[in-house]
């Protein structure tokens, strides 16, 4: 009798242990469920935050009075925004560029005659950063710069240090010299380093009302600097917004248009880019 009341309190016992593992891990997926489902209710949120940001920009490129064919320069505001938006505790850090103030690489990939001044500029380029000679094939216009990836000679690395100065546009995108980073008029044909500092900074207070102004500009007397494939408006910009809330981060970039016509703005690509080093939590 005594033996059967053991089995029995073992039995017992098991059921119980067993049935305290399975609660166990009941409750350690229930916990995985609720993480899951916060990270991504979490993700939405950014993501709705950065879309939000997106607009704000979208906005005030808008308002900053930029027509068709009229300059477009840093003193406007686009160009002048606030470092930090707080929204709902998350922090926007929201940036725009002029995606004309780099160099295009579709002047080259395009088929037909090779524009020989772009090829200059590509060349010096590739000189400032410090790469070797590199020879794009006319492969027609590309719409993303990764796609560069599968030409010979453009690694993960390279495409990397490139990708701050080059874009894709449509072939007959002008570069505009009030928007183009120091490194970037450095390209130009017989550019020095003094007369390009000097022009990147005297352009935000006294921005050029034409390409001719600008090579005519007493600084480059002398130079003889082709105004060629040079301009001083644009209608394709980027929307960089970086969003922090608590831990969490996310970048986003946005590629906008404005139709010439109609003057509408458009958003032509979206992309959730890697965090940089700096906004890893």
């Amino acid at each position: 009798m005594k033996r059967q009341r053991g089995v029995a309190l073992i039995s017992v016992l098991l059921v119980l242990s067993l049935a305290l593992l399975l609660v166990g891990g009941l409750l350690r997926s229930h916990r995985l469920l609720l993480h899951s489902s916060a990270q991504q209710l979490q993700q939405v949120q950014l993501r709705q935050l950065g879309l939000a940001g997106e607009d704000w920009a979208r906005v005030v490129l808008e308002n900053s009075g930029i027509t068709p064919s009229g300059p477009v320069d840093l003193s406007q505001d686009w160009a002048r925004l606030g470092s930090v938006l707080e929204v709902d505790s998350a922090e926007l850090h929201i940036g725009i560029e002029d995606l004309s103030g780099r160099l295009n690489l579709n002047g080259l990939l395009a088929l037909g005659q090779i524009d020989q001044v772009t090829l200059g500029r590509w060349s010096r380029l590739l000189a400032l950063l410090d790469l070797p000679p590199l020879a794009l094939p006319q492969m027609g216009p590309v719409q993303e710069l990764s796609q560069l990836r599968l030409l010979p000679g453009i690694d993960g690395q390279t495409l990397r240090r490139l990708e701050p100065w080059v874009v894709l546009l449509p072939k007959d995108a002008r570069l505009n010299v009030n928007t183009a980073p120091h490194l970037v008029l450095m390209t130009l044909d017989g550019m020095e380093t003094g007369p390009a500092k000097t022009l990147a900074d005297q352009r935000r207070q006294a921005p050029y009302a034409s390409a001719q102004a600008f090579t005519n500009d007493p600084l480059l007397s002398g130079l003889g600097l082709s105004s060629h494939g040079l301009g001083v408006s644009s209608r394709w910009f980027r929307i960089t917004v970086s969003v922090i809330h608590g831990d969490s981060r996310l970048r986003l970039a946005s590629d906008i248009e404005r139709d010439s016509e109609s003057g509408r703005w458009t958003v032509r690509q979206r992309r959730f880019l890697p965090l940089t080093p700096s906004e890893l939590p």
